[in-house]
């Protein structure tokens, strides 16, 4: 499985940069192979100062060898292995009406000291920040959304919704990142579905996320913005920043296990603002954005 997976990422990394780079039309992505010492590597594509991306990276990565004794305490295990592989993107548009957009797919493998599997998983999901709402756009990125759950079972979207909705919440601020989409993490043989049955699922999810957020980027993308705009997406990106590294499992998983820190990082966006106490003025788009992010939404 964890061969076949793999290859999936691969191949899928090479989809999705080539789509992105079609769409920027300026920049193109710059690929950095890197190696971990403790056994792995992977391959990161970064994209920066394009026509629609400011800033957006599409990474891959396989990595083993011994679990960090942090890790091997965050998953109550005793001394053992693992591999864990996975595709992971963050895409940060120049438009301050084009959302920002997060995605990740990834397999994990965990074995005792004979080198047999004791534990495996799929893991993923993919979520929508938007800076300003479009609800055509939340509905249209949650529909395809449900539709790819469907295909294998239609309890799904709504469990990975929710899951979505809980995880990607800044509790500090009491506000959601953003308007959401899916998340799933655990995903084992049980419950009727085996391996081969989540594979099938978790690549459903990843071949429909250019369908989920291309048709957006590319209505968007040349609306007209002005400085009071940027400003705004700015200060929004700290809310970004904060849960990325206060909340987010995957950056602390990273820097627990010696990953590389500019892979693990490329999810920050480029330029940024904290603003003391700051409220949108009543009544207007960017209040509408924030009185969304209060309380989570049923988008299908």
């Amino acid at each position: 499985m964890k061969e076949k997976f793999y290859q999936y990422i691969q191949n899928l990394q090479d989809t999705i940069t080539s789509k992105l780079e079609a769409i920027d039309g300026k920049a193109s992505f710059q690929q950095d192979l890197w190696e971990r010492a403790e056994g792995g590597g992977g391959r990161t594509r970064v994209i920066e100062n394009g026509n629609v991306f400011e800033k957006g990276g599409v990474n891959i990565s396989a990595v083993h060898g011994p679990l960090a004794p942090a890790m091997q305490k965050y998953f109550n295990m005793n001394d053992c292995d693992f591999f864990a592989c996975g595709l992971s993107l963050v895409l940060h548009p120049q438009n301050p009406f084009v959302p920002t957009v997060h995605a990740n797919w990834r397999y994990f493998e965990m074995y005792n000291k004979k080198g047999e599997v004791i534990d495996n998983w799929f893991g993923g999901g993919q979520d929508l920040t938007p800076y300003y709402l479009f609800e055509e756009d939340a509905k249209h990125f949650h529909q395809v959304c449900k539709i790819a759950c469907n295909k294998h079972d239609a309890a799904f979207y709504p469990d990975f919704k929710q899951k979505c909705d809980n995880y990607f919440w800044n509790a500090h601020r009491n506000e959601a990142r953003g308007i959401g989409g899916l998340f799933f993490d655990y995903c084992k043989a049980e419950n009727g579905m085996n391996m081969e049955d989540w594979y099938n699922f978790v690549t459903e999810v990843g071949n429909s996320f250019l369908e989920a957020y291309v048709p957006i980027v590319e209505k968007r993308k040349d609306i007209p913005f002005s400085d009071e705009n940027r400003n705004w997406q700015e200060i929004r990106r700290g809310r970004y920043v904060e849960f990325n590294l206060v909340h987010d499992k995957g950056t602390l998983f990273g820097l627990k296990t010696n990953g590389r820190i500019e892979s693990i990082l490329m999810s920050l966006p480029p330029h940024v603002q904290w603003v003391y106490d700051h409220h949108p003025e009543k009544g207007s788009k960017e209040e509408k954005l924030v009185n969304a992010l209060k309380q989570p939404r049923k988008w299908v």
